[in-house]
């Protein structure tokens, strides 16, 4: 059975524009969704991302959190008829605030998967207080418990294969323990890419404060240098992935390193937009 994935809805935050794409809409105020994902189709479920803790926690970083009932985790799994018990692994693309709010909800017997630098980092201070502590306290608590967390060295060893089409790769961006997720689907390959993109039509689409081709804007929020951010990007693009879902944005179809379309809550899925392509090169 071919692998696809959900898109889980968490709720929304507002935040500042400029956090998400750098320059973009100095002071104004956006509301972005925040989304997780469900593996389905082998062996056993799999989530990516959990969300943020409650809505006070964003507040923490001036943010508004506008989490509801309907946008749990247990009843967004529940929408695919998935118990929170029936999931065998919670990967993170990374453990920002609103990414591993709600790993404390899963029992011991299910194993969190995350890149070995990302917990170093979310340690180090250098992005605090974007790494809350009762978030990370609850994973070092997996780390004194035999099973239930599993550390990676994606930028050692290469891309690793998790189960049967599902496979973990350091994003070598936003922060530097993020790791991106491919799934490979009956329609191509999906990557789940995190933070590395925040909004397809700000930083890739209709950049601005940009010179050229290519020349992509990066986010407003990153741990690295800008350049880098600019080149994982285009890595993504070129990926030879059919489909990127970042945590922020509607998925997008990609062709040939541009977006082509937009879907909305699943891959496979029909596609909800179409996007011209650009032609960058006046004749």
């Amino acid at each position: 059975m071919a692998l696809e994935v959900k898109v889980l809805d968490y709720g929304d935050i507002e935040l500042e524009s400029s956090f998400l794409v750098l320059a973009r809409d100095c002071g104004r105020t956006r509301r972005v969704p925040v989304y997780g994902f469900l593996i389905l189709g082998g062996q056993y479920p799999i989530v990516v991302d959990t969300g943020y803790r409650d809505n006070a926690i964003m507040e923490t970083l001036g943010m508004r959190g506008l989490q509801f009932h309907e946008n749990m985790i247990e009843r967004q799994l529940a929408n695919h008829g998935v118990k929170m018990s029936d999931v065998r692994y919670v990967l993170h693309t990374h453990l920002h605030i609103d990414h591993a709010g709600k790993d404390d909800h899963f029992s011991m017997n299910t194993t969190v998967v995350i890149n070995r630098r990302e917990l170093e980092y979310s340690v180090s201070g250098l992005m605090h207080p974007q790494y809350p502590k009762p978030d990370i306290m609850h994973l070092v608590e997996r780390l004194h418990t035999p099973g239930a967390l599993r550390l990676e060295d994606l930028e050692i060893s290469g891309p690793i294969e998790l189960i049967p089409g599902v496979y973990l790769e350091a994003a070598g961006a936003h922060t530097e323990g993020s790791m991106n997720v491919h799934v490979d689907t009956a329609e191509g390959r999906a990557t789940l890419c995190g933070d590395v993109i925040y909004d397809f039509n700000d930083q890739i689409i209709n950049p601005i404060h940009t010179f050229g081709p290519e020349e992509y804007q990066p986010t407003g929020n990153h741990g690295g240098s800008k350049r880098n951010e600019k080149a994982q990007v285009r890595k993504l693009m070129y990926s030879g992935a059919k489909f990127l879902l970042p945590v922020h944005d509607k998925p997008a179809l990609i062709e040939n390193g541009q977006v082509v379309g937009r879907l909305d809550m699943a891959i496979p899925g029909p596609v909800t937009q179409s996007v011209p392509r650009r032609d960058w090169f006046p004749m």
